[in-house]
């Protein structure tokens, strides 16, 4: 049976593996990132993002990593999507869609206004997803990015 929880502290190194399989999948080096940053990131004194991870049993499945962002419409919050990532031997078997609905819940639990994210638009697989969904790409909006 699939479950999907928050990620704890006990997680960093699962999840740290988890960004090396992610980082392969968009073209780069199967590399594990730094636990301690994973750590500080998630379960330090400012945590910047919440993951939620799929299992089943004692095997991780897949993730979902997101912040909250404001303001989104007004003075609402809205909850953004930053990764949604489900190992392929596990795809095509409704984990993407109970990590998305696992999302909803926590947008709703703590009021936010909407979902949000951004894909790849050489990602047919995952654009298709989003789709099936009843998402809809949204016009009008550039993606910037610049170094600190």
């Amino acid at each position: 049976m699939m479950t999907i929880d928050r990620a704890t502290e006990a997680d960093a190194e699962t999840i740290s593996r988890l960004l090396g399989t992610i980082e392969a999948y968009y073209g780069g080096e199967d590399r594990p990132g730094d636990p301690g940053q994973v750590r500080a990131a998630l379960f330090g004194e400012r945590p910047v993002a919440t993951v939620l991870l799929a299992r089943e049993g004692n095997e991780v499945l897949g993730m979902a990593s997101f912040t909250y962002l404001w303001p989104a419409s007004g003075a609402d919050t809205s909850l953004y999507l930053k990764e949604l990532f489900v190992h392929e031997s596990a795809r095509r078997r409704g984990v993407a869609l109970a990590l998305m609905e696992a999302l909803r819940q926590e947008a709703t639990a703590a009021g936010c206004s909407r979902v949000e994210w951004t894909a790849d638009r050489d990602n047919p697989p995952a654009l298709a997803f989003y789709e099936s969904l009843g998402a809809k790409e949204r016009e009008g909006k550039v993606f910037y990015r610049s170094e600190p």
